[in-house]
């Protein structure tokens, strides 16, 4: 799914050159997200960089040095630190005009672009039927 979302931020937004991918490098999970983002980036003449999510400062940080760049781009991945903090990533990105994909259905309807991943209300009504 991962190799998804940077599929979609080109398809949104054509121009981006470099997408920088929010990940938490103590999950295992974000780690391999960024893999499978950086392996299908030279298919799309892309480039990627990662943006540890360890804290808030650490997150607005690495959004805040895409603001100079009219060609980057943003991925949040699945991860407890980037829902904690989907209030200031969400501003950050709207401030800059960074489009931005994410992996979870909240961060849209809580005013981010647009997100790719599974609804988990659906997977708990099929675990309960």
């Amino acid at each position: 799914m991962a190799g998804n979302w940077l599929e979609l931020l080109k398809q949104i937004a054509p121009h981006v050159k470099h997408a920088a991918v929010i990940r938490n490098p103590r999950v295992a999970s974000g780690s391999g997200q960024y893999g499978a983002i950086q392996a299908v980036a030279p298919f799309l003449g892309m480039e990627t960089s990662a943006i540890d999510a360890r804290d808030a400062g650490e997150i607005e940080r690495g959004i805040m040095a895409l603001a100079p760049s009219s060609n980057a781009g943003l991925i949040v991945t699945a991860n407890g630190a980037t829902l904690v903090h989907r209030e200031l990533i969400i501003a950050l990105a709207a401030r800059l005009k960074v489009p931005t994909v994410y992996w979870q259905r909240i961060f849209a309807t809580s005013g981010g672009l647009i997100s790719y991943g599974d609804d988990p209300i659906d997977q708990y009504r099929r675990a309960a039927s």
